[in-house]
């Protein structure tokens, strides 16, 4: 049996101060987390990106750059994610679009809710996605290549 990390795509949107996050259903209970989910296949890492924030949050997303690749292994379900997290803007919003299952809603929380509210993260790389970004980490899309 082959061994393959979950790869997935996250969008850090911030506007005046503020993230979008996503409140989630999962296994461990209500989580916070940025838009993200599963790369599909045939789909690129971008048009991934752009998916799941439309889907989880009814927003239009056009990124800008590559914030970082995260690899976490999740303690109790034993699993490894590849986390692919990229910065940009929200262009678009459609508040009549039913949010994708599980989202219970959307919200934007300043970097001091997101820090208090870390036992509600779904994972670790929450928080750290959000701090490479107030640092001032980006990489250019230049980094992700697509054959």
């Amino acid at each position: 049996m082959s061994w393959k990390p979950h790869v997935t795509v996250a969008a850090v949107i911030e506007h005046e101060g503020r993230f979008l996050l996503v409140e989630e259903e999962t296994p461990d209970g209500i989580r916070l987390n940025q838009p993200a989910g599963h790369l599909e296949k045939d789909e690129t890492l971008i048009e991934g990106v752009c998916r799941e924030v439309w889907e989880e949050t009814a927003y239009r997303f056009e990124p800008h750059g590559l914030l970082g690749v995260y690899h976490w292994r999740h303690p109790q379900q034993k699993l490894t994610y590849l986390r692919f997290a990229f910065v940009g803007e929200v262009t678009g919003h459609d508040p009549a679009r039913p949010l994708d299952v599980g989202i219970l809603r959307t919200v934007w929380l300043s970097p001091a809710e997101i820090r208090a509210a870390q036992d509600r993260h779904r994972s670790p790389q929450v928080l750290k996605c959000v701090e490479h970004y107030l640092a001032g980490q980006r990489f250019p899309l230049s980094m992700v290549t697509h054959l």
